[in-house]
């Protein structure tokens, strides 16, 4: 029997960070789907600056992807539904929270572990894990 995993994100700068997790959510099973976040699902921090479908095609070149798909522009829980996972992977610092996840997949008779990643270590100092880290160097030397 396969289990599957979904991770998902925005991925707007892909960096070392979010290899780190998705590597570990494939771990996590046998299929690794990544719901790649539409720009209007996006709230809790700035928009992405890159489109969707180039988020989304970033990340289904990595080898630990089976496949990457845009999610839904109402709601979010529609690919998980169809999908229908074992295991849903959280990045050890997204903005979820793991009890609503679990409520909103209850009520809708979704039977899955919602499990975090762990944080990932940069292998030298000057190695940036986050997309807000990159985007305030970028400003530092450049703008």
């Amino acid at each position: 029997m396969t289990r599957t995993v979904i991770a998902q994100g925005t991925f707007d700068i892909l960096h070392p960070g979010h290899v780190h997790y998705l590597e570990e959510a494939a771990a996590m099973g046998d299929e690794l789907y990544v719901i790649v976040a539409r720009k209007a699902n996006v709230d809790h921090k700035a928009k992405p600056i890159c489109p969707a479908t180039q988020r989304r095609d970033v990340v289904d070149a990595l080898e630990a992807v089976d496949e990457a798909i845009l999610g839904h522009e109402e709601d979010i829980f529609v690919p998980i539904e169809e999908l229908d996972p074992d295991v849903i992977a959280l990045g050890h610092d997204q903005h979820h929270d793991d009890e609503a996840i679990r409520s909103e997949l209850e009520a809708r008779g979704i039977d899955c572990a919602v499990r975090r990643a762990s944080t990932g270590e940069p292998s030298d100092d000057d190695q940036l894990l986050s997309t807000r880290l990159i985007i305030d160097r970028i400003l530092e030397r450049r703008g």
